[in-house]
């Protein structure tokens, strides 16, 4: 099983807190440190110091770590544009030496984009501009060294792109699709993704999402076409502790009213951490990000890596 770290700086973080999480997350033994893409915390209350741009933070973390992997879960289709988008996570895979992935999604929530003037289409094409983006970004990625790429849909138009620069991954950086659509989203990662995640429910919400993407695969011809499987994976919010009442104080911050759905949280004891990992193994998941949301709680992370790591085959 291969074990991230998931962040949300939104709710107040700054570089440097996360650059000291980074960091104690690969001393370890962590395979990667994803975080958020999201320019507002979700509640009602101010998180100062307020937010931190993903890729300037992952640039700057890729020069400052040496191992662990660097991504986001999931940058959000609204807020870049493709070709701008490719050339920066080209740029940071690059100075990281090949560890970024880049989760990416159709964006949903709206009040940081009215809050920051960002444009927010309905949902259908958010995902249309979605669907595009994976195209181009992909498509940019693997056209040949002095070939140009060009692309023509109905949100966006490439016309001769030198397609650089290129990522040190090839053909690039896995891609994370996830969330819980039960059709455009598991087609998209089908047709384009490495990865796709189910964040935050049940092992059995996610088994069926599983199957569901395992479908969208044979309909895409997925298998026939030489492409690898998809890596499956499940986010968990975790909050654990030596005594029930250390579990319950990190719990506390799941009980704020949030913007965001319903979640199962795993609160308890390393052992019941170990079982749910366990569970969705068994599912099919070879690859969890743990969401830990205290950055200044740097006992968890160490308590995870020291009584949770050791006992999943494969995370070191």
């Amino acid at each position: 099983m291969r074990v991230t770290v998931f962040t949300e700086p939104h709710r107040g973080a700054s570089y440097d807190d996360q650059l000291r999480f980074a960091r104690l997350a690969e001393d370890g033994g962590f395979e990667g440190f994803l975080r958020a893409d999201h320019y507002q915390a979700m509640g009602d209350e101010p998180a100062p110091p307020g937010p931190t741009d993903a890729w300037l933070t992952l640039a700057a973390l890729a020069r400052e770590t040496s191992r662990i992997r660097l991504g986001t879960l999931v940058t959000s289709a609204t807020f870049r544009l493709p070709g701008p988008l490719a050339v920066m996570v080209a740029q940071v895979d690059q100075m990281s030496g090949g560890r970024v992935d880049l989760g990416i999604g159709a964006g949903w929530y709206e009040r940081e984009h009215t809050s920051y003037g960002i444009p927010f289409p309905g949902v259908g094409e958010r995902f249309d501009r979605l669907a595009e983006q994976l195209e181009i970004i992909t498509g940019l990625w693997r056209t040949p060294p002095g070939e140009t790429y060009s692309f023509t849909g109905d949100h966006y138009r490439l016309v001769d792109a030198p397609a650089l620069p290129k990522p040190v991954q090839v053909p690039g950086p896995p891609v994370i699709v996830g969330g819980r659509g039960p059709k455009r989203t598991p087609d998209l990662a089908a047709r384009y993704a490495d990865e796709f995640n189910m964040p935050f429910k049940t092992v059995a919400e996610t088994a069926a999402a599983y199957e569901r993407v395992r479908e969208a695969c044979d309909r895409a011809g997925r298998a026939e076409s030489g492409r690898a499987p998809l890596t499956l994976s499940a986010g968990i919010v975790v909050a654990i502790g030596r005594t029930d009442a250390e579990a319950q104080r990190r719990a506390a911050p799941l009980h704020v009213t949030s913007a965001l759905p319903p979640e199962d949280a795993v609160v308890g004891s390393p052992a019941q951490l170990v079982d749910r990992i366990g569970e969705f193994a068994a599912v099919g998941a070879t690859r969890v990000h743990l969401r830990l949301i205290d950055f200044a709680d740097l006992d968890h992370l160490e308590l995870i890596a020291a009584e949770v790591l050791p006992r999943l085959d494969g995370t070191r």
